[in-house]
């Protein structure tokens, strides 16, 4: 039996953005210059708008010992679930440094992006930034749609 699968999200320049969505992203930008990416030269950051407005941010980490690193959302993930989990993430952006493309999560961020939605039990919209432009959606099972469970 065929099945089909249809992904729904939003492309536009960030000038497009709602307000509060430009201020994430923005943040998220904000966040690359505090990463550490010796050996890619890639910095990305990764902000995340809570329930009660706060905005929390984090960046990627390289380690000599690859795959030792973490990335940005990932990063910043941890540090919310030990930290913030009581307070529910509306919407998480990712931009990265340079910029030239939009920037996408990996698929260990992808899961760990979904963990949180099934944890606090609400969706988390992602917003994906760079050159320019973001792609949205309004969860990562968008990202994810076959996603791992035990």
């Amino acid at each position: 039996m065929t099945k089909t699968i249809n992904i729904s999200y939003c492309h536009c320049s960030l000038d497009e953005l709602a307000a509060a969505d430009r201020q994430l992203v923005e943040a998220a930008f904000e966040a690359t210059r505090q990463a550490y990416a010796p050996f890619s030269g890639f910095r990305v950051g990764a902000a995340a708008r809570l329930r009660s407005g706060e905005i929390i941010t984090a960046a990627n980490c390289e380690s000599e010992v690859f795959p030792s690193g973490l990335c940005a959302e990932r990063s910043l993930l941890h540090y919310y679930a030990t930290n913030y989990a009581t307070d529910p993430i509306e919407a998480l952006a990712i931009a990265s440094d340079p910029s030239e493309r939009e920037c996408y999560p990996c698929g260990a961020c992808r899961q760990v992006i979904l963990d949180a939605e099934r944890r606090q039990q609400s969706p988390i919209r992602i917003i994906m930034a760079g050159g320019g432009t973001a792609t949205t959606v309004e969860s990562a099972e968008s990202l994810l749609p076959f996603t791992f469970r035990l």
